[in-house]
């Protein structure tokens, strides 16, 4: 008899959480960057260099500040020369990096350096050194600003850490290094509460330290519990005045009290995922479940708030940090573990004198804490500071996270206006103070707009073999494709679902540039070239290319007197539609720039890239031009109004990768007859042009209430569509809608319902209709006159 085989068990994945092993710790060193971190005798470092032709720089010093790169078995060959240029500039990384010298009494003066890589390391390159010493080591990814006709990008650099093996008592959960010097810096353990003052304008940094540990917060305005008046945190108040679960950084950011009295404003939250509904766990819980006499958070508030004459409750209303909740489509509540990651933290900014009270929950009998109840970490800075709002953005699930950034352009666009929202890791405009939305969208069809969309994802390809990737990974015929000229088109799995949308312009033989909505494009771009071990680099140049919009019929004008070419490149007046020019402000020795006649309006349109430290110059130059012609400044509401109009797609909703760019109504970006060569996603692409079932049509709808997002379409009970997008359109007072539709009732003047409500009670009578909605020839963005 054989013996039975054992098989392994499939594990559950879990990349948000930290998935790597045992003492291996990661870092990331940002693009034209810094960063420090301790090693410990016997640790090694190890520097990856994952996209590749980024050059890195390394020093070390021991507790005494003394510089010996034989610490770590390197050789030195430089003087810190790197880390001195950043030092001098104005990254983020340099400031902090000075307070971590200046603690530690280390100069740079005669400090020791060792150069990694090389202009032409591969991508993946990694190098590696063992410490001999307990020492503080710095890392480097120095580059210069990238002119926006160069393809010379500055990138990350990846450190992990591999530490020597440890007794269980001294593994100590890393946490993320102070914002500012701290005023108070308070571990709070599992299962425990603390409470705490604050004054005014004073921050509180509340940090899962081990990650997937809820925290209750709740905050009392001082001067009313001196009236004998406990007024605290209100979840309810806060969810109405917010119009929102609870608040984030942002317009809408502040907790109020029941009086709708603000309290305090979040301004930055790593997590993303917190509860306002529950209370803070109490005995009645434990005790409805079998488990009388639990720990729980209501009773540690209790005692943690008893010495500031507080009255107890038996169960407390918080802000619940970190508690993933979320309510089902049959109203209920339901929770998870939660999505907060090792040293994911909420800041926010006291607006009373406060008394404060936090805990570290000490649920262990559901998901709440992912079964492990972990510590809670607490900070204050003093109100001297000032701390960016921000969101923690990530490429992929189990990258780094990365804050919230603002574009080149921000310092300009934030003189028009206060209201931004979080886009793609940026800040970008909703809408602008002295004009709205519908302003806005009139000033484009009527005269000119200038537009940020900064977080466009660039990503710089090269090589010999850079045509053969992108001929390789897009569906557009690429070899077609000539210097100077740009193509739209999708990118696709190989199962035909949509990966992105984008540009590609071709700047020379070997030399492609990639704009897309997102970064999985660009990631999947690089896993292709080593998947078949091509000659090329794709390298992200995102932050080293920001760009503006000026689109309308006067965009031209605005244009064509300060934009320079060289003899070369065409002029503005000559620049074709899907082509680019070589540019500069004003004359040859003027800021660079690649400007492209594209756009996402519908309407004649140019856009500008340059590198962030020249945005608000380039801005200026063209709001300065623009104001005889009317230019008016253009946010994201508009633009959505604008590009629906238009036909054009948005990721999220007319596609995903569930969608093939047939079924997204960009069919003509995938020329099957004309393209020979293969390309990924080619074979199921034909199959699915073969057997359609659904295709995107354009919807207008009886009366004035609009469609949106996830409506049901129906004829009769039966659901035959669904609303991707919707607009009431100003210039063909009309109310129009994008929707995903069954091929088998896709035909002109097929007469559906759009579903509202729970998609039964109510209906808006609808009818298919052509779409572009508006300038359906593209005579207008094209600049020739419409057919007759």
């Amino acid at each position: 008899m054989n013996a039975p085989q054992l098989v392994s068990p499939l594990r559950v994945r879990e990349p948000g959480l930290n998935a790597l092993p045992p003492g291996v710790e990661r870092y990331v060193v940002r693009a034209g960057g810094i960063t420090a971190l301790e090693l410990a005798a016997g640790d090694r470092i190890e520097i990856v260099n994952p996209e590749g032709m980024q050059l890195g720089e390394i020093t070390v010093f021991d507790a005494g500040g003394r510089s010996d790169m034989r610490m770590i078995g390197a050789k030195a060959d430089g003087t810190a020369e790197g880390f001195k240029s950043i030092l001098s500039g104005s990254d983020a990384s340099a400031t902090k990096l000075e307070r971590t010298l200046r603690f530690r009494n280390i100069s740079l003066d005669s400090a020791q350096s060792t150069c990694v890589f090389s202009p032409q390391s591969p991508a993946g390159d990694s190098v590696a050194f063992d410490a001999d010493a307990d020492v503080t080591c710095v890392v480097a990814a120095p580059g210069e600003p990238m002119p926006a006709d160069r393809q010379d990008t500055v990138t990350d650099l990846t450190i992990f850490v591999h530490r020597q093996p440890r007794d269980e008592a001294e593994r100590i959960a890393r946490l993320p290094d102070p914002l500012a010097d701290p005023l108070q810096d308070q571990r709070i353990e599992a299962r425990t509460a603390y409470a705490y003052e604050v004054k005014a304008g004073q921050y509180i940094q509340i940090i899962d330290v081990e990650g997937r540990e809820c925290s209750d917060f709740q905050c009392f305005d001082i001067a009313a519990l001196d009236k004998g008046l406990e007024r605290c945190l209100d979840a309810t108040a806060t969810r109405h005045v917010v119009g929102a679960s609870y608040p984030a950084p942002g317009l809408l950011a502040k907790f109020y009290t029941q009086d709708f009295e603000p309290l305090v404003e979040l301004v930055r939250d790593t997590c993303g995922r917190h509860d306002s509904f529950g209370t803070a766990c109490t005995a009645k819980y434990y005790e409805d479940l079998g488990y009388p006499g639990h720990v729980n958070c209501s009773d540690n508030f209790n005692r943690a708030l008893a010495p500031f004459g507080v009255q107890p409750r038996k169960g407390w209303m918080a802000i619940n940090l970190f508690f993933n909740t979320n309510i089902d489509d049959t109203n209920q509540m339901y929770f998870d573990e939660p999505w907060s990651r090792p040293g994911d933290y909420v800041l926010m900014r006291a607006l009373k004198d406060m008394i404060c009270v936090s805990s570290a929950c000490p649920c262990d009998v559901d998901p709440a804490n992912g079964w492990n109840p972990t510590d809670i970490h607490m900070r204050i800075y003093s109100g001297e500071h000032t701390f960016t709002k921000a969101m923690a953005y990530r490429m992929t699930t189990d990258a780094e996270k990365q804050l919230t950034k603002e574009t080149g352009f921000h310092p300009r666009t934030l003189q028009h206006t206060r209201n931004f929202t979080e886009y793609a890791g940026y800040w970008l405009a909703n809408s602008y103070t002295k004009h709205g939305a519908i302003d806005e969208y009139w000033a484009c069809r009527e005269a000119a707009v200038v537009i940020d969309l900064s977080p466009l994802r660039k990503y710089e390809v090269l090589g010999p073999d850079a045509e053969l990737l992108m001929q390789t990974c897009v569906t557009r015929n690429i070899r077609r494709l000539a210097v100077g000229q740009v193509v739209y088109t999708a990118m696709c799995y190989e199962n035909g679902g949509m990966i992105d949308d984008g540009t590609v312009f071709r700047l020379g033989q070997d030399n492609f540039r990639w704009i897309g909505g997102s970064d999985e494009s660009g990631l999947w771009l690089r896993e292709q070239a080593q998947k078949l071990g091509l000659e090329v680099w794709v390298r992200n140049s995102t932050d080293q290319l920001h760009n503006l919009q000026v689109q309308g019929p006067n965009s031209r004008d605005i244009l064509k007197d300060i934009i320079w070419t060289r003899p070369d490149q065409a002029t503005i007046e000559e620049l074709g539609w899907f082509r680019f020019s070589i540019a500069r402000i004003g004359d040859e020795h003027g800021i660079p720039l690649v400007v492209s006649r594209t756009g996402y309006t519908g309407e004649l349109g140019y856009e500008v890239f340059c590198h962030p430290k020249d945005a608000p110059a380039v801005w200026d130059a063209i709001w300065e031009a623009g104001q005889p012609y009317n230019l008016t400044p253009l946010g994201l509401e508009a633009l959505d109004m604008l590009r629906i109009e238009a036909g054009l797609i948005f990721a999220g909703y007319e596609f995903s990768d569930q969608t093939d760019p047939f079924e997204a109504g960009i069919g003509f970006t995938v020329p099957l007859k004309t393209k020979e060569d293969d390309f990924i996603g080619k074979e199921a692409l034909i199959k699915r042009k073969e057997n359609p079932q659904r295709v995107l049509v354009g919807l207008e709808l009886a009366g004035e209430e609009m469609a949106a997002n996830g409506d049901c379409v129906n004829i009769g009970r039966h659901q035959v569509g669904e609303i991707t997008s919707a607009v009431r359109s100003p210039i063909l007072r009309k109310n129009l809608a994008l929707c995903r539709m069954s091929v088998d009732y896709s035909e002109l003047g097929t007469e559906v319902e759009v579903g509202k409500l729970d998609g039964k009670q109510k209906r808006l009578p609808a009818k298919v209709v052509p779409f572009p909605f508006y300038d359906p020839t593209k005579s207008r963005v094209r600049d020739v006159p419409p057919p007759e």
